[in-house]
């Protein structure tokens, strides 16, 4: 059976993905499992065993539909559910499984705080793929870097080969974001090596940060591919995060996760999965604004940001 996923962003839905490949190809006795991602993201599967082909689209997603019809595919999973997966699954006609995002369920979370969803998000994809009996296996989640793109110890400022942990000081988004002073705190009471993790867009502020103190903290922020960064989260002792792409990176090498959680909230379904024991949860209780949207947003609504600002950052680091 020729199976076509649909998956076209983020770096953590993505990652989320990563059971159902597995369970497809492990579960479905002669299954050939591809991918359809954004080219951007298509780095992040290309060393997945489980996969037979990763296919990615650059602008849109006319520029493969004649080249996905000819591949004559058995069944689409669709994770995406948007105008343009509805395209590919409408263009190819073949039997479709679709993830069912429980839009209502969401905004009464994000309207009314009325939590109806209570499941994670890997768990509501298996819900889709429940009429070929797959199964969730409970092993979690994967990543695998290609041969090649390992950051090795001998990449590394000497000051850090004996061992690091890692703070991701990008987010997509205003109101994810850890502020500064809150990232200093921890750069100053943290003891052992740090390397920030981050963009381009992230390298001023990981500048300054480094420069609290140059032999303890490496700015790797604009400097790493996906799966370089992956490589420095793998060989991490512990990652600091917001709700990042790299904190489910993180989940899947099972690293002991401190997630630091501003506008989005944990009860829209993206906790690190099944993850590390000793991982913990920072988040701000005392709100009824949150969660004030699902993916996060350039500013926040209320102008107060009480969700990161009330947050003690010595909490954070007396666990570490």
């Amino acid at each position: 059976m020729k199976i076509l996923l649909i998956r076209f962003s983020s770096i953590g839905d993505i990652v989320l993905t990563s059971p159902i490949i597995r369970c497809l190809k492990q579960q479905l006795a002669n299954s050939e499992v591809h991918y359809l991602t954004k080219a951007m993201y298509q780095e992040m599967l290309t060393a997945n065993p489980y996969l037979s082909k990763v296919w990615a689209i650059k602008n849109n997603v006319d520029e493969l539909l004649n080249t996905l019809k000819e591949e004559k595919y058995d069944l689409i999973i669709d994770l995406h559910d948007n105008i343009r997966s509805h395209q590919i699954t409408a263009q190819l006609n073949v039997k479709t499984y679709t993830y069912n995002k429980q839009r209502f369920k969401r905004f009464m979370l994000l309207k009314f705080k009325i939590d109806l969803l209570q499941s994670h998000v890997v768990d509501r994809y298996f819900s889709a793929v429940k009429q070929l009996n797959i199964l969730n296996d409970g092993k979690g989640l994967d990543y695998f870097i290609p041969e090649g793109e390992e950051i090795t110890p001998a990449k590394m400022p000497f000051t850090h080969i004996a061992g690091y942990g890692v703070i991701v000081i990008g987010a997509k988004h205003f109101t994810k974001q850890i502020p500064k002073d809150k990232l200093e705190i921890l750069c100053k009471g943290i003891s052992i090596p740090i390397i920030l993790l981050g963009g381009n867009e992230d390298a001023y502020l990981g500048k300054q940060l480094e420069s609290i103190d140059n032999f303890k903290i490496f700015n790797a922020c604009g400097k790493y591919t996906i799966n370089q960064s992956a490589s420095v989260i793998k060989r991490a002792k512990w990652v600091i995060t917001p709700d990042t792409g790299m904190m489910h990176i993180a989940a899947a090498f099972n690293k002991r996760i401190i997630s630091v959680w501003g506008g989005t909230d944990k009860r829209l379904g993206f906790t690190p999965y099944n993850n590390n024991a000793n991982s913990v949860i920072f988040e701000n209780t005392n709100l009824t604004c949150r969660p004030c949207h699902k993916h996060g947003l350039a500013a926040c609504p209320k102008g107060h940001f009480k969700c990161m600002s009330e947050l003690d950052m010595q909490k954070i680091i007396s666990v570490l």
